[in-house]
């Protein structure tokens, strides 16, 4: 959980600001394929802005995430370094694209946290750019090496093994 930073100093104050840095931990940020641990930290440095309307919210955002490979299905972790802009209201209406201030003119930095990683976590990660994934037939993995035991033939071609069964294997 991160910690609420208390802005009343800079309430009212259009025009002053000051850096704050915040780090804690975000509990249960999890996709299929990518999460970040619950004891992972998360470092937030920010500046945070007096506007007429409230707080303006900019900085990076940084940390890890632990992911699991979406074709060989190893896992990895990554560290990411995000940027973010975000506007704090004392009131903000529903439609607004902001968050609340809470009570006493605390900025509670989780939920914008929470929103920023999650939209920037991988879909669909990879262990690294050439993974050849798992053998469709026996489920290895393929970056390890080639398969024992079964020879992939290129689907293009089955229909000549099919009529030529007689012939000799060529390996």
């Amino acid at each position: 959980m991160l910690t609420a930073v208390d802005v009343r100093d800079l309430m009212g104050r259009p025009g002053t600001s000051r850096e704050e840095t915040v780090i804690g931990t975000v509990e249960g940020l999890a996709t299929e394929l990518a999460r970040v641990p619950e004891d992972a930290p998360i470092r937030a440095d920010l500046l945070l802005e007096s506007v007429v309307e409230g707080i303006l919210v900019s900085g990076h955002v940084g940390g890890r995430w632990s992911l699991r490979c979406a074709r060989c299905l190893v896992g990895f972790d990554q560290p990411f370094h995000l940027d973010l802009h975000e506007l704090f209201l004392s009131h903000p209406d529903e439609d607004a694209d902001a968050y609340p201030l809470g009570p006493e003119e605390q900025l509670d930095p989780d939920q914008m946290i929470r929103d920023v990683v999650g939209v920037e976590m991988p879909f669909s990660p990879l262990c690294r750019s050439d993974c050849q994934g798992l053998c469709a037939t026996c489920g290895g993995n393929r970056n390890l090496g080639e398969c024992p035991g079964h020879e992939e033939l290129d689907q293009r071609f089955a229909v000549l093994a099919d009529l030529f069964p007689d012939l000799p294997n060529l390996d």
